[in-house]
């Protein structure tokens, strides 16, 4: 019997602990589902004004209405589409009618479209504000000669194109007839990965629990 005990002890000690890393998974998952639909909701409310000061963890995602006009310059930055291809999202300046220069994510421009003429002027916009994460030790420098990008990262944007570091990703527009396609701000690229994490974790539980098993039966048999 004492031959017995360590394995069982052990076994069962560390199937708890794979269990309660399971659980602990699933409850993560509750709460990221929980803040998901909290993200989808603030993004399809009802625009207001923009902020004085824009805040890029305070401010995410918030819906905004500006009047104004589209300024001089644009980046493109590299994209695709599903079921379109490789394009471009088209980044431009935007004055407000209270003097105020942001950046503007029109949309998605196909690469076949790219000398389309896509003019500025006049219009109101609605949108939601972002931040986004795109940009990393391994993201090429941007070709400033072209104006092609290979992230949108919002910071040197803004001094590319001498505004705020403000990015309003357009839903929609007064503008039409222009050859971009707006892609508003989603919850497609929050990351949840937990319930694959649960299950990777209780998968782990049952196999050593059954090696456990395996070896308590080995022990058990008489050595004669």
């Amino acid at each position: 019997m004492r031959r017995l005990i360590f394995p069982l002890v052990f076994g069962l000690g560390g199937g708890a602990v794979l269990v309660a890393l399971g659980l602990w998974q699933v409850d993560r998952l509750g709460q990221k589902r929980a803040l998901v639909s909290a993200i989808e909701a603030q993004i399809a409310a009802a625009p207001g004004p923009l902020p004085e000061v824009p805040d890029a963890e305070d401010h995410r995602y918030l819906p905004v209405a500006v009047e104004g006009r589209f300024g001089e310059g644009e980046i493109l930055v590299l994209s695709g589409r599903k079921g379109v291809g490789a394009g471009y999202r088209v980044i431009a300046p935007f004055e407000t009618a209270k003097g105020r220069r942001i950046l503007v994510d029109r949309g998605f421009l196909p690469e076949a479209a790219k000398a389309a003429p896509r003019p500025g002027g006049a219009a109101r916009i609605e949108g939601n504000l972002d931040w986004p994460r795109e940009a990393d030790s391994f993201t090429p420098a941007p070709d400033r000669a072209q104006g092609l990008w290979f992230a949108r990262d919002v910071a040197s944007m803004a001094a590319a194109l001498a505004t705020e570091p403000v990015l309003l990703v357009l839903r929609d527009s007064s503008q039409t007839g222009l050859p971009l396609t707006p892609q508003p701000v989603d919850s497609a690229g929050i990351p949840n990965d937990h319930l694959e994490y649960a299950v990777t974790w209780f998968a782990l539980a049952l196999v050593w629990l059954g090696m456990t098993a395996y070896l308590l039966r080995r022990r058990a048999r008489p050595t004669g």
